[in-house]
């Protein structure tokens, strides 16, 4: 650990001086952070040594995920989304579940020894998105809007979503190895998403409470008024977590509260949670590569290479083009969504949970080797196919326009009389 700290923070120095010059390059922010860890980690030089059971692992994990979960919750504006929501609607009604079922399909066959809970369990821990992975094809300006937006949606939400489900079929599963009682697992589950609701609705309404009220009568400073989100989302974690509830559920709708109820106030509130998010994101994936992914790599397995490669294509990719039906999306839009779903920052967590209940799956190791490597080679291919990709889908949008209209319907509720068809950019 005595080096530790100051090996992370050279290493977010030397991307600094560097990140302008490879911004729209293939050497993503991930993709440099994760290498220098494998690097610096307990398997290269030995520099970052960091007890992978510690409370600094688990620590700096849930504090990044919180981040993130407040952020792109209080972001969403659903009134402004809608007549864009088709898209991000179907990835996550439909695309979201289908990939949930494929990941456990492959498990299923992949895996002789996995019994069906832990087989649910590796398809939901790899079923979120994070598309700071492949951050151009959500930045790029070129690029249809509706497919930015879908994206960026379905990963700023799909992390809330898989949270409760997470914890319920860790719950289910932890049950069936005989860790816990089942009735214990229920009433466990329970308390997380009903206390971890209601801190989050509590925090996330008194923070939004005093920015409409204080900042209507200018008694807040500008820049304490950036340090309110940050405030709300520690708040709703901190308060959930005693209780017995997820903090990430009440960060999530902590999230939702704040920017429903202080959205009528105006303003932008996120510089400082964003910013500090970004930072805790970069350092989680140089621990990632340091602590984490290094040790998976010598577990190495056929299996554990397959499943690898079917969850970052057909899993994913065939939930979404079932997804699209009746959108009248044309084939490249299809793949490119279908292949932009890279696994990040919620994986690493939710593999950081079960490391500190070490001992209580029947076939851990496996698992977490399975979802280690697979992040690992999402943040290589993802990373390294973003900006490539999205220029070459961009040419081809540019060459193929289509401005006809048409009725779109999403999860069975019409959206509107008239609109674009999902890869029209204007």
């Amino acid at each position: 650990m005595t080096w530790a700290i100051p090996a992370i923070a050279a290493m977010l120095l030397a991307f600094a001086a560097i990140s302008r010059k490879v911004a729209g390059t293939p050497l993503t922010a991930p993709i440099a952070f994760t290498v220098g860890g494998l690097a610096l980690g307990a398997e290269g030089v030995g520099l970052i040594e960091v007890d992978v059971t510690g409370e600094i692992i688990k620590l700096l994990a849930e504090v990044t995920l919180a981040l993130v979960l407040f952020t792109d919750a209080s972001n969403v504006d659903l009134t402004a989304l809608r007549p864009e929501i088709a898209l991000p609607a179907r990835l996550l009604g439909f695309g979201l579940p289908l990939t949930i079922a494929a990941g456990f399909g492959a498990a299923v066959l992949v895996f002789d020894d996995f019994g069906w809970p832990e087989a649910l369990l590796l398809a939901v821990i790899l079923a979120p998105t994070d598309a700071a992975l492949g951050q151009a094809v959500v930045t790029l300006p070129s690029l249809p809007t509706r497919v930015r937006q879908g994206l960026n949606v379905e990963s700023g939400l799909n992390d809330g979503i898989c949270v409760p489900l997470f914890l319920i079929v860790l719950a289910i599963a932890r049950a069936e190895s005989g860790a816990i009682g089942g009735g214990s697992a229920a009433i466990l589950v329970a308390e997380q998403i009903g206390y971890g609701i209601l801190a989050g609705l509590g925090a996330g309404a008194v923070a939004a409470a005093i920015v409409v009220v204080a900042g209507g009568r200018d008694a807040i400073d500008p820049l304490w008024i950036q340090i309110v989100p940050v405030a709300a989302a520690v708040l709703a974690y901190t308060i959930a977590v005693p209780l017995g509830g997820s903090g990430f559920i009440a960060a999530f709708v902590g999230g939702l509260a704040f920017g429903a109820i202080r959205r009528r106030a105006g303003g932008e509130l996120s510089h400082m949670i964003e910013e500090s998010g970004d930072l805790f994101n970069a350092v989680t994936f140089i621990v990632f590569g340091a602590v984490l992914l290094g040790p998976a790599l010598g577990h190495l397995s056929w299996q554990v290479l397959v499943y690898a490669a079917l969850s970052l294509t057909v899993v994913r990719m065939v939930p979404v083009a079932l997804s699209l039906v009746g959108l009248h999306a044309r084939g490249p839009t299809i793949a490119f969504l279908g292949w932009f779903g890279p696994r990040g920052l919620a994986t690493i967590v939710f593999v950081v949970l079960i490391v500190e209940e070490s001992g209580e799956l029947p076939h851990e190791n496996l698992l977490l080797t399975t979802a280690l490597v697979t992040i690992g080679a999402s943040v290589l291919a993802h990373g390294l196919t973003a900006a490539p990709l999205a220029d070459r889908y961009a040419a081809w949008f540019r060459g193929h326009p289509r401005p006809e209209t048409l009725h779109i319907e999403a999860s069975g509720e019409r959206l509107g009389d008239v609109r674009p068809r999902v890869d029209d950019g204007g």
